[in-house]
């Protein structure tokens, strides 16, 4: 069996988690780790952008007033709201079998083993093959689904996004759990607030929280699993573990991670210049 590290981690800010995660992946790609799965979320909310997503897309001041932070992840993609939600990272080493081929190869392997976590929940999900258009879109991941991104009843369920180096792979995405999806629009750029409010039925039109997934295929809800963070959380290992042959253990950052990732939530994620170059 495949051997992994399992992290659960506690609701944190965006500069630490995008810091963890890169952490995570440097100390992976150089073996002094297991591959590691984490499993977390955000206090406080926080909009994430992009690796190369404008940072025109943001109102900045109106994210201050709401007390949002905002980050940029170290992955692709269009801008998430953080919050109600769980979020899941995967890092592997460059040359493991699951992360082989290019980026469509590896995410195909990985949402099998978030649709079967999923299917545990009760939900009948979708790993659709389709991609967003090139430039097409607004400003929001989940907006348009990619390359099997999971997709419950046509509407997008878990946004993810990947980052290749030399070292290895990481790939993180978001799962939320409840609440309007449509809050994401808040703190986006838009010409006026009637734009503002004819966007934000969009959002909810084309996707879904796992609360709403649930309700729609059982139609109660005694017809699957109490929607909260851990029910979920155990549910995505429990997927990975069967997916892919894999013997969890638990596990934390090392004092090395630790210190690097406090490093760069400062030099690099909490770092205005970095959030703002594009």
């Amino acid at each position: 069996m495949r051997q992994w590290r399992l992290i659960y981690d506690p609701p944190t800010a965006g500069r630490y988690n995008m810091a963890i995660d890169e952490a995570i992946l440097l100390a992976v790609g150089a073996g002094r780790t297991l591959p590691t799965l984490r499993l977390y979320a955000w206090e406080p909310p926080c909009l994430s952008l992009g690796y190369g997503q404008k940072a025109s897309d943001v109102d900045f001041a109106r994210a201050a007033a709401l007390g949002w932070d905002v980050v940029r992840r170290p992955t692709g993609g269009r801008a998430i709201l953080h919050t109600d939600e769980l979020t899941y990272s995967v890092s592997l080493p460059a040359g493991d079998s699951i992360a082989a081929g290019d980026v469509v190869e590896s995410y195909r392997r990985l949402s099998r083993a978030l649709v079967a976590g999923l299917e545990k929940l009760g939900v009948s999900p979708q790993a659709d093959r389709r991609a967003e258009r090139a430039g097409g879109g607004g400003a929001v991941c989940f907006e348009t689904p990619s390359h099997y991104e999971i997709t419950v009843g046509g509407r997008k369920l878990i946004g993810s996004a990947q980052v290749r180096r030399q070292e290895g792979v990481l790939q993180h995405g978001s799962l939320p759990l409840c609440g309007d999806l449509g809050r994401i629009n808040e703190v986006l750029v838009y010409p006026d607030e009637a734009a503002r409010e004819n966007a934000k039925p969009q959002v909810r039109a084309r996707a879904a929280t796992l609360e709403e997934a649930v309700y729609a295929l059982t139609l109660s809800r005694r017809g699957g699993q109490e929607i909260n963070w851990n029910t979920v959380a155990d549910a995505i290992v429990e997927g990975f573990a069967e997916t892919f042959e894999i013997a969890f253990e638990r596990g934390e950052l090392s004092d090395a991670e630790r210190t690097e990732a406090e490093r760069l939530a400062v030099d690099v994620y909490g770092n205005a210049d970095y959030t703002r170059r594009r």
